[in-house]
């Protein structure tokens, strides 16, 4: 651990106190809201700073301070009691039988060797050390009385934790009840449940899909998915568990090693990576061998636990406040792969924004194997300085296509291609263009570059727009026939039309066109989102319909008429002025109103009620229910649905996985963040509504 520069006493109980703002912050970020703002290197090194200021002035310790105590995963601490899971949509909290620490880390192997030598001093010679991978995922901690599980708690603050028993049972390979005989009458067992690469790559797709955001890592995707109020939901995530420490009262074991071996025998999942080391030397080795080999491995470890092995000597050794004395954490660095760059594309959105991807030499990472990269722009290039040739650090974090971090200058032998970025559309020809303010280029030719052309005809038939039933396949197919140059062709096609296309029969084409008929009963809102207008999206869209009313009234409004409405600002006013603008665009509204499209606001159900009423409000995560469904209940109770937080914001509707950018501007802006269930009390009818002035607060 570095020491940190000298400083007074004053000094250092700013910095102390600043420190300990930042790790609370952090910690509830990474354990609460599983959407960690810095890497676990950089939080590691904050606690080693604090923790050497504490050392150095013993008097500026305080009995809160994070060196002190586990990280919480608490979001709604103090709910202890009988009420059971699932009662109000929060988990009910039980406390620990043992405290359950967390464990003291290192990234410098001299500080393993420190440990060795610390535990030799106080326990003497004659144990040895179980080496075991350290699994990158949530803490739990199960109850089994008579070989039936009972209880799952997670960490939550090491002396309570939320029960995820419910959810636990969902994970297939943590059994219900044990099998062979010999286990305790009563017992504890704890160990981390993860999310396999398989099981990631899968979610996080999906999420792509459906237009949420991906998780960052498999530890927020395990995590998360922990949480979440729908055991069905739970089993579908793929969850796996390894377990990897026993209590109990009067255990019959020797060492740990014997009590896994145990537990592995009861159908306990144990992990089959453990090693008992002798020495310094042997621990290295394993060390060492894993640092390599984990890249191979089909879920997250970030790093080696060293424990004291024999029982007697755990108890010699002891505890801290935060960490037994026992055992030691070896982190490893954030994984990267080191390959080549064998050339660069460049993709045309359907925005026709232009983002050079690196072509990469096939390369492990992260469970899979990583074949291309993105650059993200052409300003990005030039601050990596990156040449065909190169050899690059690559990471794969919540991107599906993992990033470029760096450029291993040291092996360029001279002969790197400079690239070159296009000034022409790579698809169509055309001169790229960049607005003032902008990071990327993009073509202009939006009425004739193809990739644009069928980009917007799948943004157009997307589940959030007209949810018209094909995909991409079909949309090339159209294209590349001539049947569809523009999403108004597509109430032009005829079942024989469609019939041309291969693989399709006489029921592909009539689900097909029956989904398009559908299509028309689509509300004006999601009409003009399926528009295409660069920078309207779902939210804002909503927010025009409801202003503007119809499509007629819209098209002809000025640039201060549009910055009249909520969250229009310069860029999205002058967008929409530019969209209308384009004689091209004009005559494709008109088509599309011909087909039968919904075009107005039609006339609004009776509200629910009007406890809203003229509340603007920001939703963000995953809930029980659709992100349209949850719009719905706010306008349907008089409020609106913004996209951006900003001084006007009631509140922050958080559900699981909210996005950290918007729950930190709620915070720097004191806006109120509640929870699903708060919603849904605050909206119920008003003879099921509480009372009480602390709970109608908001409103005031």
């Amino acid at each position: 651990m570095t020491a940190p520069a000298p400083m007074t006493k004053e000094q250092a109980s700013r910095r102390a106190t600043e420190l300990r703002k930042l790790i609370e912050e952090n910690s509830r970020l990474y354990y609460v809201e599983n959407s960690p703002q810095i890497s676990d290197y950089d939080f590691d090194m904050l606690m080693n700073e604090l923790t050497a200021i504490e050392n150095e002035y013993p008097e500026l310790v305080t009995p809160d301070s994070p060196t002190m105590k586990v990280g919480s995963d608490l979001r709604n601490p103090g709910s202890t009691g009988d009420k059971g899971p699932g009662t109000d949509k929060e988990f009910a909290q039980y406390p620990h039988k043992y405290p359950m620490l967390s464990l003291g880390n290192t990234y410098d192997i001299s500080e393993v060797e420190d440990f060795v030598r610390r535990a030799e001093r106080t326990a003497g010679k004659g144990f040895t050390f179980s080496c075991e991978l350290k699994f990158d995922g949530t803490a739990i901690c199960l109850t089994y009385i008579g070989g039936k599980l009972v209880r799952a708690l997670t960490r939550g603050d090491g002396v309570i934790g939320d029960d995820v028993t419910e959810n636990v049972r969902r994970i297939s390979n943590i059994p219900g009840h044990l099998k062979g005989s010999g286990w305790p009458e009563e017992f504890e067992i704890r160990g981390e449940i993860y999310m396999p690469y398989a099981a990631f790559d899968r979610l996080n797709e999906e999420r792509v899909q459906d237009e949420d955001p991906p998780f960052a890592n498999p530890r927020n995707a395990a995590s998360g998915s922990l949480k979440l109020t729908n055991p069905d939901e739970v089993a579908h995530r793929g969850l796996e568990c390894t377990l990897y420490h026993i209590l109990g009262e009067n255990l019959p074991f020797r060492t740990h090693a014997e009590a896994l071996d145990a537990a592995a025998s009861w159908g306990l999942p144990v992990s089959d990576k453990r090693r008992i080391c002798r020495d310094i030397k042997e621990i290295e080795e394993y060390i060492s061998y894993w640092d390599t080999e984990r890249k191979f491995l089909p879920f997250a470890t970030d790093g080696i636990v060293i424990k004291v092995n024999e029982l007697d000597f755990q108890k010699a050794l002891g505890y801290t406040s935060k960490f037994p004395k026992w055992a030691v954490a070896y982190k490893f660095k954030a994984e990267q792969a080191l390959t080549e760059v064998l050339s660069i594309d460049y993709q045309v959105g359907r925005t026709g924004a232009v983002t050079p991807v690196a072509n990469l030499e096939p390369v492990q990472l992260a469970g899979t194997v990583v074949k291309r990269a993105t650059l993200h722009n052409l300003d990005q290039m030039r601050l990596l300085d990156i040449r065909i040739g190169d050899h690059v650090y690559v990471e794969k974090g919540g991107e599906i296509i993992p990033k470029i971090t760096g450029v291993e200058l040291s092996m360029r032998s001279g002969s790197e291609v400079f690239p070159v970025f296009p000034d022409k559309c790579p698809d169509c020809g055309t001169p790229l263009v960049r607005d003032e303010g902008e990071a990327r280029f993009f073509c202009p030719n939006i009425s004739g570059c193809p990739t644009q052309i069928k980009g917007k005809i799948l943004h157009f038939i997307s589940r959030k727009a007209m949810n018209v039933l094909a995909g991409d396949a079909t949309v090339d197919q159209l294209y590349d026939l001539g049947l569809a140059k523009s999403p108004a062709d597509l109430y032009d096609l005829k079942k024989e039309d469609l019939l041309r296309l291969e693989g399709w029969k006489d029921r592909s084409a009539e689900r097909f066109l029956r989904s398009l008929a559908a299509s028309r009963e689509v509300t004006f809102d999601h009409v003009l989102f399926a528009l295409g207008i660069r920078y309207v999206g779902e939210s804002t869209a909503r927010e025009l319909a409801m202003h503007f009313k119809n499509i007629d009234a819209l098209m002809t409004a000025s640039r201060d008429a549009l910055m009249q409405v909520e969250d229009i600002g310069d860029v999205i006013a002058d967008s929409i002025l530019d969209f209308f603008s384009s004689a091209a665009n004009l005559s494709q509204v008109e088509r599309l109103r011909k087909a039968g499209l919904q075009f107005s606001m039609q006339a609004e159900e009776k509200s629910a009620s009007d406890i809203l009423n003229g509340k603007s409000i920001v939703i963000s995560g995953v809930f029980s229910i659709s992100r349209d469904e949850i719009k719905k209940l706010i306008t349907a109770n008089g409020g609106k649905n913004s996209s951006s937080i900003s001084g006007k914001t009631a509140f922050l509707l958080a559900g699981e996985k909210p996005g950290p950018e918007k729950m930190q501007k709620a915070a720097d802006l004191g806006i109120r963040i509640i929870a699903e269930n708060e919603f849904m009390e605050m909206i119920a009818p008003s003879e099921e509504r509480p009372s009480s002035p602390e709970q109608l607060t908001l409103f005031d």
